[in-house]
């Protein structure tokens, strides 16, 4: 699907916060460490990482509430705040911060739209939980080059490029 006739809209519970992505996300995540876990309440974190200019609100705006991560580096979770469902998040890293958002799929109207394209941090997977066979997983995090498409590398190089942030 190329990103002229990708269009997903999605939501909060309530609908009070709605949002409209104008692109393909460069790549779907699905988190199986254990902090996702613990944030989620559930066996992973499924997140679609699309850059935060392609991301329009068409509802109601989100609040912004920090959280610790791992790293230390922090995480800025974007939550409905009349419902409390998360929309999306933003990770402290590398410098880019509120440059990409890492949407929640479950959100999207049709999250069928957004499979995963690699799990990670597969180390901390739920032992009952099974992935189908050929899918992309990595014990913890994998090589940029290696794993995103020659289109999401240009993006994300274009990102590092307008926040003035050498490539990392």
């Amino acid at each position: 699907m190329t990103d002229t006739l990708f269009s997903a809209e999605g939501g909060c519970t309530c609908r009070h916060v709605r949002y409209r992505l104008l692109s393909k996300p460069m790549i779907v995540h699905c988190c199986h460490c254990r902090y996702c876990q613990r944030q989620t309440g559930a066996a992973f974190a499924l997140n679609a990482l699309i850059e935060a200019d392609q991301v329009k609100v068409t509802g109601a705006d989100v609040e912004d509430i920090l959280v610790d991560t791992p790293s230390g580096r922090g995480q800025t979770i974007a939550r409905c705040p009349r419902c409390r469902v998360a929309v999306w998040s933003h990770y402290h890293m590398s410098g880019l911060r509120e440059r990409i958002n890492f949407i929640r799929v479950g959100t999207l109207d049709n999250p069928d739209l957004c499979p995963p394209d690699v799990h990670i941090f597969t180390s901390d997977k739920q032992p009952w939980v099974r992935l189908p066979d050929g899918a992309r997983a990595v014990d913890i995090y994998y090589e940029y080059e290696v794993t995103w498409s020659p289109d999401s590398l240009r993006r994300r190089a274009a990102l590092f490029e307008a926040a003035g942030i050498p490539m990392p």
